[in-house]
This record gives C-alpha cells, sequence and structure tokens, in this order.
C-alpha cells in the first residue's frame, strides 16, 4: 500500500514566461524530466501555455501531446490535415506533437494545461477532476497535480499522516511514488499521472 507521500510544491507565481519562436504566445512550465531540460531532451514536460494568435503549434518528433483548456473560448486545431476543435474546458484532448498543427483562435486569447511526453520512453495519463478523490500513485510512478479552477488542498491519507498543502490556482504539486493523498477542490484541478516505459 501507498505511503506518506513526499510534496514537492511548484508555485505558480516564480515561473517564468517563454516567448515561443513564433510569437504566437509564451509558455510557462510547470515541471519536467530531466529537470531543466530543453525541448529536445526532455521524457515529458508540463506547461501552461498562452496562446495569443492563430498560428502554427511547433512540431515535437517522437512526442505525444494532452491539451487541456484551461481559460479562454477555445481553439479550431488542424492536426496532421485533420479538424479538431478545442472548445470544452477541462477536457483532455489527446493529438501527435509530431504532425503539424495550426491553431485558430475561437474568440481571443487561450491558457492551456499542456503536458508532452515521448511515446518511446513515457506513458502519461491526464485527468480533469473535482470534489475530494483519493489519489495513489505507484511505485515507480510520478503525479503531478495542479490547480486550474480555484484552489485545491492536497492532504496525506488518514492512515499516512503529515501536513495538508494548500495550492492557489496553477499552483502545482509534484509526488514520487508510492504515495497516496486527497485532493479537495471546489473548482477543477489535472492530474497527470506518470510512468518510465
Amino acid at each position: 500500500m501507498p505511503g506518506p507521500a513526499d510534496i514537492r510544491i511548484l508555485r505558480a507565481a516564480v515561473r517564468t514566461a517563454v516567448p515561443w519562436k513564433n510569437g504566437g504566445g509564451v509558455t510557462r512550465e510547470i515541471a519536467a524530466r530531466p529537470e531543466g531540460a530543453g525541448t529536445d531532451a526532455f521524457d515529458w514536460r508540463i506547461s501552461l501555455a498562452e496562446v495569443d494568435a492563430d498560428g502554427p503549434f511547433s512540431v515535437f518528433p517522437g512526442v505525444d501531446r494532452t491539451l487541456t483548456l484551461a481559460e479562454g473560448a477555445g481553439m479550431d486545431l488542424t492536426v496532421g490535415g485533420e479538424p479538431r476543435l478545442v472548445d470544452e474546458r477541462y477536457a483532455p484532448r489527446h493529438f501527435p506533437g509530431d504532425r503539424p498543427t495550426g491553431c485558430r483562435l475561437l474568440g481571443g486569447p487561450v491558457v492551456n494545461f499542456n503536458v508532452m511526453y515521448r511515446r518511446a520512453s513515457t506513458l502519461a495519463r491526464t485527468a480533469v477532476v473535482r470534489g475530494e478523490p483519493t489519489l495513489a500513485a505507484l511505485s515507480g510512478e510520478t503525479l503531478l497535480v495542479c490547480a486550474l479552477g480555484g484552489p485545491a488542498t492536497l492532504e496525506p491519507a488518514p492512515a499516512t499522516g503529515g501536513p495538508a498543502v494548500e495550492l492557489g490556482p496553477y499552483d502545482a504539486a509534484l509526488l514520487q511514488g508510492p504515495a497516496t493523498v486527497v485532493l479537495r477542490t471546489p473548482g477543477r484541478a489535472a492530474v497527470v499521472t506518470l510512468r518510465a516505459v
């Protein structure tokens, strides 16, 4: 059974905004593995992207993406020539990052919660939850929780003890398995489970 959680807090206030190459927005990295890895060297990378203008997404060979609309009206994407409408908040959408992708904004700027991972080395699952679910990371798994809509609290499972952690909007917490926590949020929180293949 998973034991006490070692929780690393990643505050939104200290993230650096990095402009896109095409000037269409900025990205704020939440976490990556290896830590500090560039866009050509990560196994996985999780970020918040602010999209301010229509235009192409960057192409990432060998990478799969899960994109979740957190703010704004949404986007009309074209992925490898196929239309993909992203107009529902908090609904994760999966697509290959190595296919040419174009973006047309539906009604002004958006903020996306963005998970990228190399399909040959990493498995990633993204869910958006609310209420009071119990979250478990097994041995060898990494769990990232990000408060998307409103605040959130992470509490160690009753059997393990430890202090609660408060997350403000877009704050995140990173846990290494084995660990069990109870998430409480009146809004929405993204939960990403990552494991090496």
